[in-house]
């Protein structure tokens, strides 16, 4: 059975120019307070919904309440991803 070469790395002959990542800056100042407002007034959306339900909007809207506050809390979650 023949034997088989021997492969070695090419170290020098990679001369491909790769970019180097940018790097970011911190975080704009407005990230963090609207981050804390959409996740605050999610929660507080639907706590009121659980208990005040007979306000005159909460009560005509129903189970979609449930998807609006969720809806802000995920905002809220989007917009922790832009915080560095």
């Amino acid at each position: 059975m023949p034997k088989s070469r021997i492969r070695r790395k090419n170290r020098s002959g990679d001369n491909r120019e790769r970019p180097e990542p940018e790097a970011k800056g911190p975080s704009p100042r407005w990230v963090v307070p609207l981050m804390c407002g959409f996740l605050l007034f999610g929660l507080f959306w639907i706590v009121l919904y659980y208990m005040v339900p007979t306000l005159p909007l909460i009560s005509s809207l129903g189970g979609w309440n449930l998807i609006i506050g969720m809806g802000f809390i995920t905002g809220g979650f989007i917009t922790a991803t832009q915080w560095r």
